[in-house]
Order: structure tokens, then C-alpha cells, then sequence
């Protein structure tokens, strides 16, 4: 009885959340959409502006869909046992998943540096993995100042292939941090305007890298940044493998 209330609590709460998230923004929508068809606003420049707000709040529920995708696939693939691990080398997917969140990153004038090894290999789901990275580079801009900056690092030891995002964005309060892997938790708003979301992010992320066998650690400190290691079994290319040796 106390599993099926745990559940059914679950169910209700992912429902007033995505209900919320995805009605707030389509109000929006509907409201400049409607301003612009019966000519309320004559001024190129405010008409330009509304165009952008509009295509904000899309971006917003795209956003809020691919999670959405993302969560319904994690689930499948728990019901199926789909994930195939294979053994590849990780710099192909650090490189695309940055290039996916380049855009981003320019219009907030944020850099995203990429140092470490060259030639690690680890058994991975290749798109389960950039997924993972696009995920935890987007939080690392979101969350962050203009200005600011985002460091990838990838290094191999005893422990395996270590995977870092490291931003010096605003960072997250000591009380909140053992929490913010959790299904559906939202930092207060009022620290992290703007910037809305189901709280599936992180427990997304989290649950990926656990298919792949591996976890996932976080640092942070509010005012001065996060930093969310990605660990994974796998090792070094020997030297006498790696191409023209």
C-alpha cells in the first residue's frame, strides 16, 4: 500500500509539474501571437522583439519535450535491457556534444575550453553518453554568467575514465546540493531566474551513466561554480594500437 501511494504521489506530482511548465510558456505564446494578428503593435522593432520572445518560449518547450523523450527512453531501456556498451574512444563524443552546446554558450559569451587525453577508451552507449554531456554543458551555461567560462576534462586512472564539467557559474546552496539529482527537484527560482525546468536534468544524467555502468559526482559552491564528474569503467589506448604507432 505505502509503494502504490509512493507512486500514485509520484504520478501527481509529474503531472502538475509538466502541466505547469508546458501551460506557462504556451500562455505566453498565445497572448503575443495574438497581439500581433490584430495589429495592437505597429513598431517594427517592438513587432522584432515579440517575434523573439515567442521563439524563447518555444525553444522552452522543446526543451521541456526532449527531457520528456529522454526520461520515457531511460525507461524503456530499464524495461528492455537495450543498452549495448561498446568499447570507444570518448573524444568524438566530448568534441559533438560540445559543438552541440556552442551556440548557447556564444550568445551568452561564454567559452568552452576542452583539455585532456587524447586517446581514452571506454565502454560506452555513444549517443546515451553525448546526451548525458550536452545535458550536464547545458546546466554549466544556463546556470552561469555572461562572461563566464566552462572547462571539459577527460584524464583515465585506476578508478577509470573521468569526464569533468566544471563551470564558475552560480553555483548551488550546500543545503540543496545532496538533493539536486532528484526526479523533479527545482532549485528556488528566485536564485536562478529565468531559467525554469522540470529538475529532470541532473536525475536524467544520472541515470545514463548508472546504464553505462558507471556514477557521477558533484562539487559546488554557491557564487563560485559546479563541477560534475562523470566516471566510467575503461582505460588508455595503449600506445602500439593508436593509429600510425
Amino acid at each position: 500500500v505505502t509503494q502504490v501511494r509512493r507512486l500514485e504521489n509520484i504520478r501527481r506530482d509529474f503531472a502538475a509539474n509538466v502541466s505547469h511548465e508546458i501551460k506557462t510558456p504556451l500562455t505566453a505564446i498565445k497572448g503575443f501571437v495574438e497581439t500581433l494578428r490584430h495589429g495592437s503593435v505597429k513598431n517594427p522593432k517592438e513587432i522584432e522583439r515579440f517575434h523573439g520572445i515567442i521563439e524563447k518560449h518555444v525553444n522552452r518547450l522543446t526543451a521541456i519535450l526532449e527531457y520528456l523523450i529522454s526520461l520515457s527512453r531511460i525507461e524503456q531501456d530499464d524495461e528492455k535491457k537495450a543498452i549495448k556498451l561498446r568499447k570507444k574512444p570518448i573524444k568524438n563524443v566530448l568534441q559533438t556534444a560540445i559543438g552541440n552546446c556552442r551556440e548557447k554558450a556564444d550568445l551568452k559569451d561564454i567559452t568552452i575550453d576542452h583539455v585532456g587525453e587524447e586517446n581514452i577508451l571506454a565502454m560506452i552507449d555513444p549517443p546515451l553518453l553525448e546526451q548525458a554531456l550536452v545535458n550536464l554543458l547545458d546546466n554549466a551555461i544556463k546556470y552561469n554568467r555572461a562572461g563566464g567560462w566552462v572547462k571539459v576534462r577527460g584524464w583515465a586512472d585506476l578508478r577509470g575514465v573521468h569526464l569533468e564539467v566544471e563551470d564558475n557559474g552560480v553555483g548551488i546552496p550546500a543545503a540543496e546540493l545532496g538533493a539536486v539529482m532528484q526526479r523533479f527537484y527545482r532549485i528556488d527560482s528566485a536564485r536562478t531566474p529565468g531559467t525554469g525546468g522540470l529538475g529532470l536534468g541532473l536525475a536524467i544524467v544520472k541515470h545514463m551513466v548508472q546504464q553505462m555502468g558507471g556514477n557521477l559526482t558533484m562539487e559546488s559552491r554557491e557564487g563560485v561554480g559546479t563541477k560534475v564528474v562523470i566516471i566510467l569503467p575503461g582505460e588508455i589506448e595503449p600506445e602500439e594500437d593508436r593509429p600510425g604507432s
